[in-house]
C-alpha cells in the first residue's frame, strides 16, 4: 500500500508541476515579487495537501510563537535539511516570504528551476570561488531589505536520519553577521516520512521546531554557526529520538 501510495503522488506531482509552471511564466511578468511568491505558494499548498491526503504525511509546528516580534526585522532561517518536504513546506508554511539561496545550476531544471528563475531568490556561482559569497552577501542583503526573509540548510545537503556529528557550514552564519539579520534555528524530523533518494513515502508526522532568535551581533561567524548547531542537534534528539537509539545501537553492535 505504502508503494502505491508513493507512487499516486509521484504521479500527481507529474501532472501538478508542469501545467502550474507554465502558468507562472504567463502571469508572472504582471506581477511583482511578492505576488509572484504568493502564487508559488498555491503550488507549495497543493503538494503538502497532497502528501497528506495520499500518503498520510502530517505535520505539526512547535515554538511558532517564536515568530512573534520578528516579522518586521531582518531573518535567516537556518534548518534542518533531511528531505525534500521542508523545501516544499517551509514555503507554504513560513509567516513571510522566502528567499532561498541556491546552487545557479538549479534554474536548468525543467518547469520547477524556470519557474524559480523567475523568483527573487540568491543564485550562487560556485565557479567564482571567494566571490560567490560576496554576490550572495549583495543580493541577501536586497532581499533582506525587500522584507524576505532567507533560507539556508547549513549542512549543505539532505542528511539522513539520525546521522551523528554532522558538519554545519558557516555559509548561512557568514550571511548574517554580514548582513546584521537575526538567525532563528530549526530543526524538521522530516527523513523518516520522506526519505531523501528514495521513492517511498511513509505516512506519520513531521515535527518542525521553531528555536528562539539568536542576534548575530558582536559575533563571528563561528561562533554563531556552533550555536545553532548545538541547538539543532539536541533538539533534533528530542523531537526525533527513535532515530538517534537506533544509531547509537548500531554504533554499538
Amino acid at each position: 500500500m505504502t508503494f502505491i501510495r508513493s507512487l499516486l503522488l509521484s504521479l500527481y506531482l507529474l501532472v501538478l508541476t508542469p501545467p502550474y509552471a507554465c502558468a507562472c511564466f504567463i502571469v508572472f511578468p504582471f506581477m511583482s515579487a511578492e505576488r509572484r511568491f504568493r502564487f508559488v505558494r498555491g503550488w507549495t499548498r497543493l503538494v503538502i495537501w497532497a502528501a497528506r491526503g495520499i500518503c498520510g504525511i502530517r505535520y505539526r509546528i512547535e515554538g511558532a510563537e517564536h515568530f512573534d516580534g520578528m516579522l518586521d526585522k531582518p531573518v535567516v532561517l537556518l534548518s534542518k535539511h533531511q528531505s525534500a518536504w521542508e523545501t516544499v513546506a517551509y514555503v507554504a508554511l513560513m509567516p513571510k516570504p522566502l528567499c532561498f539561496v541556491f546552487k545557479r545550476e538549479l534554474l536548468l531544471v525543467p518547469f520547477f528551476g524556470w519557474a524559480l528563475g523567475m523568483l527573487k531568490m540568491v543564485h550562487i556561482n560556485r565557479k567564482e570561488g571567494t566571490r560567490a559569497f560576496a554576490s550572495a552577501a549583495r543580493q541577501g542583503r536586497e532581499r533582506l531589505a525587500e522584507g524576505a526573509w532567507i533560507i539556508m540548510f547549513p549542512e549543505g545537503t539532505r542528511t539522513p536520519s539520525g546521522l551523528e556529528h554532522p558538519r554545519y557550514k558557516s555559509g548561512g552564519a557568514r550571511l548574517a553577521v554580514e548582513t546584521g539579520a537575526w538567525v532563528i534555528p530549526m530543526a524538521v524530523n522530516s527523513g523518516r516520512l520522506w526519505p531523501r533518494n528514495s521513492f517511498m513515502k511513509y505516512p506519520g508526522m513531521v515535527t518542525i521546531s521553531i528555536g528562539q532568535p539568536v542576534s548575530s551581533a558582536n559575533k563571528t561567524a563561528d561562533q554563531l554557526n556552533q550555536e545553532v548547531a548545538i541547538w539543532i542537534e539536541a533538539e533534533m534528539r528530542r523531537i526525533d529520538p527513535d532515530s538517534y537509539r537506533s544509531t547509537a545501537h548500531r554504533a554499538a553492535a
